[in-house]
C-alpha cells in the first residue's frame, strides 16, 4: 500500500505544479489542498499497512 501512496502523491504533486505554473494566485490553494491529501493518504496507509505480526 506505500507504493500507491506515494504513486499517488507524485502524480498530485505534478499535476499541482502545473496548475502553479499556469495560475500562479493558485499557489496557496495548491500547497492546501496537497497537504491536506497527502496527510489523508498517509493515515489510511498507515491504518490500512498495520500487521500484528
Amino acid at each position: 500500500m506505500a507504493i500507491i501512496s506515494i504513486t499517488i502523491s507524485a502524480i498530485l504533486a505534478i499535476i499541482l505544479g502545473f496548475v502553479v505554473l499556469i495560475f500562479p494566485k493558485l499557489l496557496r490553494w495548491a500547497v492546501g489542498v496537497y497537504l491536506i491529501i497527502f496527510g489523508i493518504i498517509q493515515l489510511l496507509g498507515n491504518f490500512i499497512s498495520f500487521s500484528p505480526f
